[in-house]
C-alpha cells in the first residue's frame, strides 16, 4: 500500500508538466508533422489529400545546401560559446561570494534591451562604412573589398555574443559546485594550470557542458533574425526559409516539413544526450558498487 500510494503521489505531481508537454509541445508537433503529407491548397490553406510532394521539394539541392549551413552554424556557435564561457565560468566561481552575484548580473545585462536593437548595433558595426571595417583597413588586417556583412562569418560572429549568456550561466552553475581543490592537488602533483583545466574541471562539470551546447545549438537552429539582418539573401538559415514559405508564399505544407526537419535535428541531440547521461550514470553507480564490495572484501 504505501508504495502504491507513492507511485500515485509521483502522477500527481507530474501529471501538471505531462499535460502542458502533451498540450502545447506533443500535439502541435504531430500535427506540424501531418500538415508535411499534405499538399498546399490555391487559397494559401491545406489540401485534404495526402501526399509526398512537399518532400520531393525538399530534396531538392537549394534545401540540403540551407540545412547543411544552419547545423553548421549552429554546432559552430554552440563550441565557440562554449571555448568562451568556460574561462568565465571558471573565473567568475573563484570569486568571493559577493562579486559572483555582480558578474552574473553583468552577463545578463544584454537580456535587458531588445534583441533586435542588439542585432541592428552588430549591423552598424559590420557596415562596409563602419568604424570597425576602417579600424581593420588602417591596420591593415582587411582590404577596402574585404565584405564584413552579408555573410556565413557575420552570421555566426553575432550568433556567438547573442548566446553566450546561455552557455555562461549552466557552466558556472556547474563550476560553483566543483570541488576546486581537486585542480589544487593536480598542480601539487605536477600538473600545470591547463592540463588541471583540460583534465579535471572540464570533466568534472560535464552536465553543465552539455546543458550549455544544448541551450545554444537549440536556439541556433530556429534563429532567423540574426541571418535575417546581418546574412543576406545567400546566408539564409531554415529559419528564414519556414518564414517565407509561412507568410509571403502561404505554403503551410512546405513551412510544416521545413520545420520538422529542424524539430528532428533538434530532439535528436536530445535523445543523444540523454542516452549518453543513462549511460554514464549506469558506469558511475557500477564503479561505486564494484569499489563498495572491494571494500567490503578487504575489510
Amino acid at each position: 500500500m504505501p508504495m502504491r500510494k507513492t507511485k500515485w503521489a509521483e502522477w500527481g505531481v507530474s501529471a501538471p508538466s505531462v499535460l502542458w508537454l502533451t498540450v502545447f509541445f506533443v500535439i502541435p508537433t504531430l500535427l506540424v508533422v501531418a500538415i508535411a503529407f499534405h499538399a498546399a491548397a490555391p487559397d494559401g490553406g491545406i489540401g485534404k489529400e495526402w501526399t509526398f510532394q512537399t518532400w520531393r521539394h525538399i530534396a531538392n539541392p537549394n534545401y540540403p545546401a540551407i540545412i547543411w549551413r544552419t547545423l553548421w552554424i549552429s554546432a559552430a556557435t554552440a563550441v565557440g560559446c562554449i571555448i568562451l564561457s568556460l574561462p568565465c565560468a571558471y573565473a567568475i566561481a573563484r570569486m568571493e561570494a559577493r562579486w559572483r552575484a555582480m558578474m552574473a548580473g553583468l552577463i545578463m545585462l544584454p537580456f535587458w534591451t531588445s534583441f533586435v536593437v542588439r542585432v541592428f548595433a552588430w549591423r552598424t558595426l559590420l557596415h562596409p562604412e563602419g568604424f570597425l571595417k576602417h579600424i581593420l583597413v588602417s591596420l591593415g588586417l582587411a582590404d577596402a573589398n574585404t565584405q564584413l556583412l552579408y555573410n556565413s562569418g557575420a552570421i555566426l560572429l553575432v550568433s556567438i555574443y547573442s548566446f553566450l549568456p546561455f552557455a555562461i550561466m549552466p557552466l558556472y552553475a556547474a563550476a560553483e559546485k566543483f570541488d576546486f581543490s581537486l585542480i589544487e592537488a593536480a598542480r601539487d602533483l605536477g600538473a600545470k594550470s591547463f592540463l588541471a583545466f583540460r583534465k579535471i574541471f572540464i570533466p568534472g562539470i560535464r552536465r553543465g557542458v552539455i546543458s550549455a551546447i544544448l541551450m545554444v545549438f537549440i536556439p541556433s537552429v530556429g534563429s532567423y533574425v540574426i541571418p535575417d539582418l546581418v546574412g543576406g539573401k545567400n546566408s539564409e538559415l531554415v529559419g528564414n526559409k519556414i518564414y517565407q514559405r509561412t507568410f509571403p508564399d502561404r505554403n503551410l505544407p512546405h513551412a510544416s516539413a521545413l520545420s520538422t526537419i529542424m524539430a528532428v535535428s533538434v530532439l535528436l541531440p536530445l535523445g543523444l544526450v540523454g542516452l549518453l547521461l543513462r549511460r554514464q550514470d549506469k558506469r558511475e553507480l557500477e564503479l561505486k558498487a564494484l569499489a563498495k564490495r572491494t571494500t567490503g572484501g578487504a575489510a
